[in-house]
């Protein structure tokens, strides 16, 4: 029932072979890896307004100069990663060049920036998108956090369908809302040319007080938070360069010119959209009701229009699918963290639809936790944003200019240098002008709630160094020297743990006796009386030549008096190996199996702790006796009814073929 579940939302399984058909063409790679910055475009005047408006109507043309400071920085970014692409084709983005030039403290805090940034990424994209969606209607409100983690769960499923899928899915809202905000801009600029004059928003009557001193230096640092605040529209660039591999060959290119066509989408379309909402004197409102972009939409095309209530919708699914980007960020740079020994191997395999399905369903977790933690509320989650993509941007572009300085000292030819020292200008630029933007955020968004996002960037980072530790210690025990031959026990002292006399307790002896043991025991814990005298008699009744022993338990317990038992053998025989084959029922659906075989797992958890002790599971299947498939119970040797041949282990063994206690 399961499987047939999971197909139906997933779709079916694909060969290793189609990995090659899952690589992504460049339309349809804006989409998947850009839908992040290209959303920001939506709130990030928003942002800058809301801080410059903080010191009155006077100080927002403020936010003309923030806007241009703003996309000049998104430009020298963009041209950063450009190299990045090339330079490292294999993906990983910040993190492998962070490894690869600065070492491997750097690497590991890069890598926790933006798996923190991913994060926060999908929160936010989804409680936005949801209070896009509210804001147009307020009777959904009371509903926030159950939209909001319904769509993330949404994303999660048709990402678990495949990479090409989802970006067939989710491309349309994107391309739509691209067209729309031209659309806004060119309607302006037509009523502009025509005399009509561009429309006020509806906000603009309202008298702007100013909350906070300025002048001199406040002013300069008033215009430093709304920077601050306006670089959310860089969020999600660097995702393209942690998912060169997706691409179509030749990737590096692709990839690179996926990047900067982005990059000049996102600067016309951010600076576009700030020019109008200065030119329309739009509000921004500290809960985001109504928004920024929705006042230009309503102010152009008339708040009760067919083509506003298709921007405020398109609006709404281009928040909500920024999620995107760092759903295919994520579980590839967890991938590659596993890789490395840094997070836990389950994370670096492909699942059965050529995606990282197990990256996937923790981004999608731990996003559903984050959405219920802070009730999707957007003020508070808003304040953890942004620190990790800064400290991952900074990173990323200090390890660049390392790298070009160590290509500059091996070549000696002109025209290779004055390439590389004008490559690594650029990321020398990019690095100083994000890291300061760093420090920005962190001075203005630290008591706010950013700290939260610096604790689980030091949690993961510690992390991440106690599973590569443990990763090379279990390695360093397990490494087989050139000298290694096969290690043989002394002996094989085996157990079959019997609860009652039955046909898979019948078919677990068949099989212990089929691997010629030792010594071979049928061992039983005496809990109740009258059902272990019953065993007993049946045992005798039956003539099995395995001796039965029974342990006794006052405190009626069932793993203790086994433990106990199996540790006194071994103190007995330490240079020989212990089986416990352990008898299962398999029944024929999975809530039946909940009836089941629960003390088995219990004690199986427990002996697998036990030096020497190797446990072996029989599963009996529970089938219908019509079924042609059921197997035959017991073996050759251990027909009931009659007494089997004498083996090898019992002629080693035990004083007799009668039931003992202990």
């Amino acid at each position: 029932m399961v499987g047939v579940v999971k197909r139906l939302l997933v779709g079916p399984a694909l060969r290793t072979e189609r990995e090659r058909g899952q690589l992504l063409p460049k339309w349809l790679a804006l989409p998947v890896f850009c839908s992040d910055p290209i959303s920001s475009v939506a709130y990030a005047t928003e942002q800058i307004l809301l801080i410059v408006a903080l010191g009155g109507a006077a100080y927002l043309e403020l936010a003309a100069p923030v806007s241009v400071a703003v996309a000049a920085l998104m430009a020298v970014v963009v041209l950063s990663y450009r190299q990045t692409c090339h330079a490292y084709p294999g993906g990983g983005g910040a993190f492998v060049v962070s490894k690869d030039n600065l070492g491997e403290k750097p690497a590991l805090i890069a890598a926790a920036a933006l798996l923190v940034d991913y994060v926060m990424t999908v929160t936010v994209s989804a409680v936005a998108g949801v209070l896009a969606i509210t804001s147009r209607f307020p009777g959904l409100q009371p509903y926030a956090v159950e939209l909001a983690a319904g769509a993330v769960l949404v994303l999660a499923v048709g990402n678990l369908r495949g990479l090409k899928e989802s970006g067939k899915a989710f491309a349309a809202p994107t391309y739509v809302f691209i067209a729309l905000v031209f659309l806004l801009l060119a309607t302006a600029v037509v009523h502009d040319l025509l005399g009509a004059g561009i429309p006020v928003a509806s906000g603009a009557s309202e008298q702007l007080i100013a909350k906070e001193p300025t002048g001199g230096y406040l002013t300069v640092l008033l215009a430093l938070r709304a920077f601050a605040s306006g670089c959310t529209a860089l969020t999600g660039v660097e995702a393209i360069s942690n998912g060169v591999p997706a691409f179509r060959p030749p990737k590096a290119r692709n990839a690179a010119t996926t990047l900067t066509v982005m990059g000049v989408l996102a600067i016309v379309m951010f600076t576009g959209l700030t020019v109008l909402a200065l030119k329309m004197h739009a509000r921004a409102y500290p809960d985001g009701f109504p928004s920024v972009i929705s006042q230009l939409g309503a102010g152009i095309w008339g708040a009760n229009s067919i083509l506003f209530l298709i921007f405020q919708l398109a609006t709404a699914a281009i928040l909500i699918l920024a999620a995107n980007t760092a759903f295919n960020g994520f579980p590839v740079l967890a991938s590659i963290l596993a890789r490395h020994r840094y997070l836990p191997r389950q994370l670096y395999h492909r699942g059965d639809r050529l995606v990282f399905s197990n990256g996937v369903l923790f981004l999608a977790g731990f996003a559903v936790v984050l959405i219920i933690g802070f009730d999707a509320n957007i003020d508070k989650l808003i304040q953890l944003y942004i620190i990790g993509v800064f400290t991952s941007f900074t990173l990323s572009q200090t390890g660049m200019v390392r790298r070009w300085q160590r290509l500059l000292a091996a070549n000696s030819e002109p025209g290779d240098r004055r390439r590389m020292r004008r490559s690594q200008l650029i990321n020398l630029l990019g690095a100083v002008t994000t890291g300061c933007v760093l420090i920005i955020v962190v001075r203005y968004k630290f008591a706010g709630g950013a700290y939260l996002a610096i604790i689980a960037m030091a949690v993961l980072y510690a992390l991440m160094k106690a599973i590569s530790v443990h990763y090379r210690r279990v390695g360093d025990m397990m490494a087989v020297s050139e000298d290694t031959g096969v290690i043989q026990p002394s002996r094989n002292h085996a157990i079959v743990l019997v609860s009652q006399l039955n046909q898979p307790t019948v078919f677990a002896l068949g099989y212990a006796k089929l691997t010629h043991p030792d010594q071979l025991t049928a061992l039983s814990v005496a809990i109740d009386e009258p059902e272990t005298r019953r065993l007993r008699e049946q045992w005798e009744r039956h003539h099995f030549d395995i001796p039965l022993t029974i342990v006794e338990s006052p405190y009626r317990e069932i793993s203790r008096p086994i433990l106990g038992y199996i540790r006194r053998l071994r103190r007995g025989y330490p240079r020989d190996i212990v089986t416990v084959v352990i008898p299962e029922h398999v029944a024929d659906h999975w809530w039946e199996q909940l009836l089941h075989n629960q003390s088995a797992l219990r004690l199986k958890t427990r002996l697998h702790f036990e030096l020497g002790v190797v446990v072996a599971s029989v599963p009996y299947q529970l089938r219908s006796p019509h079924d042609p498939n059921q197997q035959p119970a017991g073996s050759a040797d251990a027909t009931p009814g009659r007494p089997a041949r004498t083996s090898r282990a019992n002629r080693a063994s035990s004083p007799g073929r009668a039931a003992g206690t202990i």
